[in-house]
């Protein structure tokens, strides 16, 4: 089997921090989206790992090469932000077996034990929600997928899909690719994967479904606070004692991290070398390198390198930024 993680999107709603670096590298409980999805995969037989992957991709590469140096990798540039359908597209000369697609912008939990009992043409991996409107969702009949419908403005469906998909029949898959970019089928212009199933549902193909327990966005500010508290607590994560400093868990202090005078918890993650004096923090993720002195933060997102000095207020502060009390501050990319 094969792996296809599709990381090229701009996370535009991630801004500032995605100004420098790709969304999958946002930190969340200790370690990157990515690392958590490719952790997931760990017990997988995968031959080889396809990253498709736009700006600023070359850190993706830098990062799988360090933390993961025994993982068998190719990187597909995408340049063009033409759909998710476009982008498999690109390695299609690199798919010669089944295959498995995951959108590296979401955490999900599964023992992908079903895949082995696959005996149709593909699993698509689907969680039950309440307001179906949001997302792409599937239809079913007798345990096959009858239908894909994007946003649906009717509940048709409550089984949304999460971006992991497993196609047996990659021939066909691929195929339906081709097919949907050679007629030009497009949604809101671009080209979706879940149109491609579709050819492949009226090409006759069978799609099973497995439903997930687990499906955490990580696309917004506020998604990825969420995510990061709900890992914290799965991990029941703790940190040793720092004299001078009352720690609430659950939270995540890299070992690096210097943490003098502070408060720290419930639901803080800081990243490695990240300096912490005299403050209070509170449901927020702190990015490597950080300074945040006489502060009290809650509910926000401080990117790498960032200086954070002098009263309370929710932040989104991007990398290498400073801010200080007085109303002055200086923002950097």
């Amino acid at each position: 089997m094969k792996a296809v993680i599709l990381l090229a999107g701009l996370g535009t709603r991630l801004r500032p921090h995605t100004w420098s670096k790709p969304k999958p590298l946002i930190q969340v409980a200790g370690k990157p989206v990515l690392g958590h999805i490719l952790d997931s995969l760990a017990g997988l037989n995968i031959e080889e790992t396809i990253f498709i992957v736009g700006y600023l991709g070359d850190q993706i590469e830098t990062y799988v090469t360090k933390q993961y140096p025994k993982m068998k990798a190719r990187y597909v540039e995408q340049n063009e932000m033409k759909g998710q359908a476009h982008a498999i597209s690109l390695a299609k000369e690199f798919i010669d077996q089944p295959v498995l697609i995951i959108f590296g912008d979401t955490i999900w939990e599964t023992d992908f034990t079903r895949l082995h009992a696959v005996k149709g043409d593909g699993l698509i991996y689907v969680k039950e929600v309440e307001d179906p409107r949001r997302f792409g969702v599937a239809m079913l009949q007798d345990g096959y997928v009858t239908r894909f419908v994007e946003k649906p403005s009717k509940p048709i469906s409550n089984l949304a899909v999460v971006g992991v998909y497993y196609f047996k029949n990659w021939q066909l898959a691929m195929k339906s690719i081709d097919d949907l970019i050679e007629r030009n089928i497009q949604t809101k212009g671009e080209y979706f994967l879940a149109d491609a199933m579709q050819l492949m549902l009226d090409a006759g193909a069978k799609l099973e479904v497995e439903t997930i327990p687990v499906w955490e966005d990580c696309g917004t500010p506020e998604a990825i606070l969420k995510t990061n508290r709900y890992l914290l607590t799965k991990n029941d994560s703790q940190s040793e004692p720092i004299e001078g400093t009352v720690i609430l868990p659950p939270v995540c202090i890299h070992p690096s991290a210097q943490v003098k005078h502070a408060i720290i918890g419930p639901y803080v993650s800081i990243s490695e070398d990240a300096v912490i004096e005299n403050s209070i923090l509170r449901d927020c993720i702190i990015g490597e390198r950080a300074h945040i002195e006489n502060r009290v933060i809650a509910e926000s997102l401080v990117g790498k390198d960032a200086r954070v000095v002098g009263t309370f207020q929710k932040m989104n502060v991007g990398d290498s930024s400073e801010i200080e009390s007085g109303g002055g501050g200086k923002n950097g990319d």
